[in-house]
């Protein structure tokens, strides 16, 4: 039996009305995992692919055809708005059978909660942070609620698979497990996973269930993707070098469009109402006979990556503008598009320089925005007018449009500068092209003018490289991230031992220990560090010991887990201020570790001391700039990111995708990268005692090599002034040679390391939320050995050469600079 056969009437009824043909690869692959074993299920397709009917339609299915007496089918999601745009999806769909769609977060009425507590049944539909609060404040009915639960559908995955709020959903749906008495099968659905069965044996953990990954024969992928190079100031590429490099005419070659592989499941075909059989009774059902096969039908033709007409302005922009913005400017009008930036700042800037630019024209403003700190009812607003198909508006944006909130039907999407992840460029790509068009993507790569004494890293075009890097990851490999998994999460160690704690009400050590180390994200920690925790807690009052032993939370506890605030596991932003001497210079939000670098007030200035209970920052100014990334956040950058930029750099072969400018730019680069060797060397004599690194590592391993060579090397290699522009290079001065500090630098990471060696004496480098509730100790452990990377890094010290090379004599900077 076929999987539109298995479906439920009232399913079969809107497959028809909605005029479907066939049901998607994924849909006939989901509805054979759900309906014919137990096991767990991760969905991986293309975004807008279908697979929340994939997934639903099969639940929904057994729904109907055997009631559960409580919810039975849990939906988690990262967003609220996503939530609400599946509430509305389900709703219909379900009303027909009698399936009640519940959705539960901040912003539902009391009457809507009240109603599903009193008749708990059909599908509830929450994010993490509620779910942790209905675990605390409504413990007991918590086996009423989902006494019967046969589902939990985890969407957008990936968005869980990095930091504490992955890992709090987790533990919350494995204590409600618990208390329920039941153990639900988890469905999970992503686009982007860079290793589905090390995402589905974590999804699976604590079930008892294995997983079903099912490998899609999906109809070929097709992109429309564009990436040009702009200087914000001064000529453009094609103009700058003066051997010509980049003038030639005719060098572009013809846009290529790029697919994704075949695999094994088809698609379903749909019977005509002619051929349908009527169930008539649930759990009964006929079989259809088939014209065709899953799979036989013809893949769609293939396009080129931009036609001609589409590249043409639709307007223009003031002869003042920035060139990369004007370029935007002039290609959104008349269209409704996303422009992604890569962090808040960022993103006002963007929008604020676009509507400057329609007031210069005379224009209405055509430029919204959306970012996570602008108010709920903002962002709604955005979102509303987005769903408008008349509408020729554009939305400014971070990550917060990567998931799949419907704003309708996206022509185009920008990217200015290149994401951090091949991952995010798929999701923010995936969110244009949807209803039959392809995916299209202009990346906008922004260089500042080289200043004149600029030295030779400091004028490579990192941000074109790592576009393309990202690029060709995809296209050639179809590499994403893979998630990481295997940290040691102190502050969520310390958010759940807390919940547990006021959720059940006093429990003894022993059992306490049971209950949160048995919680799938704390599979590494030792029970000698949770007593470290516990002994740190009970001294902080965060929790007190009875006179029978048993241990509840404290006063000081109470403060924290009574505020609302402790649902979530994700720090919300403060400001601190920065002062220099007597000097403020303004404010920021999560602050850097003490000797990092921040950029505020137009200058570069290094961290010297963090007051975090009056949020003041010491500074001092300094030169250079502010590393690239630092912290548990999206801006990581893998280390196979960084080996493929390398190559892109080695490599003579044109990409299709890449505009004139782009082009000139990427050559200029290349040029000057096989003069001075910097792809095939890691070491870089920049004139007389200046070096530079680039070892190509992700920003983990390249932190923990600067420790390294600091704390291990720097005295017998006389190295000083290690100046980081993470995680592309670093610059120094050194009194050794290259020969010598290869020896050194391999002898020393030949030497047992421990990685508590690359912390700081007194460091307490605090990145997450609850962090300061956790002994000092372990915060530093949780840095070194969950953070670091050193083991990467280790392996790449070496491998680097001998010495092949490295006497060769600088090349002059002014060979160097200036391209």
């Amino acid at each position: 039996m076929d999987a539109f056969d298995r479906y439920a009437p009232f399913i079969q009824d809107f497959i028809y009305e909605h005029d479907w043909q066939s049901l998607r690869a994924v849909q006939v692959a989901a509805a054979d995992a759900i309906f014919n074993t137990d096991e767990n299920v991760l969905l991986t397709a293309s975004t807008a692919s279908g697979k929340t009917e994939a997934a639903f339609f099969p639940i929904l299915t057994e729904l109907w055809e055997n009631p559960p007496a409580s919810v039975g089918c849990v939906y988690v999601g990262p967003l609220k708005a996503l939530i609400n745009d599946q509430f509305l999806r389900l709703e219909d769909l379900c009303a027909e059978a009698g399936i009640p769609v519940w959705h539960w977060h901040g912003d539902v009425s009391q009457s809507h909660k009240a109603k599903m507590l009193k008749h708990p049944s059909g599908i509830l539909q929450i994010t993490p942070e509620s779910l942790e609060s209905m675990l605390l404040h409504r413990h007991n009915a918590i086996p009423r609620i989902f006494g019967d639960l046969r589902f939990v559908v985890i969407d957008e995955v990936h968005s869980l698979l990095r930091g504490d709020r992955g890992g709090q959903t987790l533990c919350c749906l494995e204590r409600l497990s618990r208390l329920a008495g039941v153990v639900p099968r988890r469905i999970g659905l992503s686009a982007t996973i860079g290793d589905p069965a090390a995402t589905g044996a974590y999804l699976s953990a604590g079930t008892g269930r294995g997983c079903v990954i099912p490998r899609l024969d999906a109809p070929r992928e097709r992109w429309r993707l564009s990436m040009e190079h702009f200087y914000v100031s001064g000529p453009q590429a094609p103009g700058r070098g003066a051997d010509g490099l980049g003038n030639g005419e005719g060098l572009a070659p013809e846009d290529a469009t790029y697919e994704t592989p075949q695999r094994a499941v088809g698609e379903g075909r749909v019977p005509g109402r002619e051929e349908r059989v009527e169930d008539v009774v649930p759990g009964t059902s006929a079989a259809v006979s088939r014209a065709g096969q899953p799979g036989t039908g013809p893949e769609p033709a293939t396009e080129p990556a931009l036609d001609p007409a589409s590249e043409r302005p639709t307007d223009r922009a003031p002869v003042f503008a920035d060139p990369g913005l004007a370029y935007v400017f002039e290609h959104t009008r008349g269209r409704k598009c996303l422009v992604f930036a890569n962090s808040r700042e960022e993103c006002e800037a963007v929008t604020t320089t676009l509507r400057q630019y329609c007031e210069a024209t005379g224009e209405p403003d055509r430029f919204l925005i959306h970012h996570g700190n602008l108010s709920a009812s903002f962002r709604q607003t955005a979102e509303e007018l987005m769903r408008d198909e008349d509408a020729g508006l554009t939305t400014v944006t971070t990550s917060t449009l990567e998931l799949g909130i419907d704003i309708g039907r996206l022509e185009r999407a920008f990217q200015i500068d290149a994401p951090f992840t091949v991952s995010s460029f798929l999701q923010r790509m995936g969110r244009t092209g949807r209803r039959g068009q392809p995916s299209e993507m202009w990346f906008v790569m922004r260089e500042d003018e080289p200043e004149a004494r600029a030295l030779l890293p400091e004028t490579v075009p990192w941000k074109l490289l790592q576009g393309i890097a990202l690029v060709q990851l995809y296209v050639e490999e179809r590499w994403v991230e893979p998630p990481q998994l295997d940290g040691l999460p102190y502050s969520l160690l310390y958010h759940q031992t807390m919940a547990t704690l006021a959720s059940t009400g006093e429990l003894s050590p022993a059992s306490l220990a049971r209950r949160v180390l048995t919680l799938p994200p704390f599979h590494r920690v030792a029970t000698d560090d949770y007593r470290i925790l516990l002994r740190h807690l009970v001294d902080t009052d965060q929790v007190e010991r009875t006179e029978t032993g048993g241990l509840i939370v404290g006063l000081a506890g109470e403060r924290v887990t009574n505020d609302f605030r402790f649902y979530a596991t994700f720090a919300e932003d403060e400001e601190y201020t920065v002062r220099s001497e007597s000097q403020e210079l303004g404010t920021i939000v999560q602050p850097p570790p003490v000797g990092e670098r921040i950029a505020i007030a137009g200058a570069v200035w290094v961290v010297e001391e963090i007051d975090h209970r009056h949020h003041l920052i010491e500074c001092t100014q300094v030169r250079g700039r502010v590393p690239a990334y630092f912290g548990m956040c999206a801006g990581d950058v893998n280390t196979r990111v960084l080996e493929r930029m390398r190559d892109v750099l080695r490599e003579t072969r044109d990409y299709p995708y890449l505009r004139a400018n782009a082009r000139a730019r990427l050559a200029q680069a290349r040029r000057v990268a096989s003069l001075a060797r910097l792809a095939a060397e890691p070491l870089v004599c920049v004139g007389g005692t200046s070096w530079c690194l680039l070892p190509w590592l992700g920003s983990y391993a390249f932190l923990a090599l600067e420790r390294f060579l600091k704390i291990r090397c720097a005295e017998k290699l006389g190295l000083k002034g290690l100046d980081s522009s993470r995680p592309y290079f670093m610059q120094f001065t050194m009194s050794a040679d290259a020969r010598t500090f290869y020896r050194v630098t391999r002898e020393e990471a030949s030497r047992p390391l421990d990685p508590m060696e690359l912390v700081w004496p007194g460091e307490v480098p605090r990145f997450d939320k609850y962090d300061g509730f956790v002994p000092d100790e372990l915060v530093r452990k949780g840095f070194a050995y969950g953070v670091l990377d050193v083991e990467g890094m280790l392996a790449r010290v070496l491998s680097w050469p001998d010495a092949p090379g490295c006497d060769m004599p600088a090349l002059p900077c002014a060979n160097l600079s200036g391209i």
